[in-house]
Formats: C-alpha cells, structure tokens, sequence
C-alpha cells in the first residue's frame, strides 16, 4: 500500500496528505496496516531530501531518473525504514522489499533492490550489526 501512495505521489506530483486522503477513499485496510503505511509515506516524504542522497551514493551509475519508478519508490520506502525504524531488523525491511519488487516489479527489479539495500544496510549499521542474524521468531527464511 505504502508503494501505491508513493507511485501516486512520484508520477501525479501531489503533496502527500492529499494522496493519502485519495488513497484511502477507495483502499481498505485495517487500522494497524493503514497507520504503518501512513508512516511509511509521510516519513518517506518527511526525509525525501537524505533519503535521495542516500540512494544516489549508493548506487553506482544509476540516476534516479533512470530507475523504474516502482523500484525507486520501494528503495525510497525501504531506506526509511532502514535509517529510521530501528523497531524493524535490517534483513526484515530487505526481504519486504525484495519480496514487494518480485510481485511488482521487473525481472530484474529484485536483483537490484537487494544490491542497493544492502549496501545501504552497511553504511548506516556497519558491517557488525549488518551482519547479525535475525531473532529465531523474525527469521523469514
């Protein structure tokens, strides 16, 4: 859902309060998922600026502009997360995300968003706490 608003925001250029409030006229969903996809949006769009700087470093040869705007918005979403949910371990915001680009984006799109955040992942926990392994209950595998 949060990719949804985000696409919406990316390709109709409008402010983020008022995609959300078009979104959720005609988007269902219980009161837990629409407050996480609230906050996912407006913090996403809260620190677009460091988030966009951060993708850019990141990935080599890739401009924004020539990213798949599915895939820069879930990088985008994802990021946030990563810099500033510290409630959600690292490797379940990657998996989320490779598992959003495998179910709406291209056949190379997951590749890619696993490369990305990854490197990501590194910069902001280092190689320490990026290399931990998950709690036995969180393990996605």
């Amino acid at each position: 859902m949060a990719l949804q608003v985000l696409y919406q925001i990316d390709v109709a250029k409008e402010e983020c309060e008022e995609a959300l409030r078009i979104f959720w006229t005609w988007a269902k969903a219980d009161e837990q998922v629409q407050h996480f996809c609230n906050t996912l949006v407006r913090g996403t769009m809260a620190h677009l600026d460091t988030i966009d700087a951060m993708l850019k470093r990141v990935s080599d040869h890739w401009s924004l502009e020539r990213m798949s705007i599915v895939d820069r918005n879930i990088l985008r979403f994802a990021i946030y997360e990563l810099c500033y949910l510290d409630d959600i371990p690292p490797k379940v915001t990657i998996n989320e995300a490779i598992e959003i680009a495998k179910t709406y984006g291209t056949a190379d799109s997951a590749v890619f968003v696993n490369g990305i955040l990854d490197r990501v992942k590194r910069e902001v926990y280092g190689e320490e706490r990026a290399e931990a392994p998950l709690p036995e209950e969180d393990n996605l595998s």
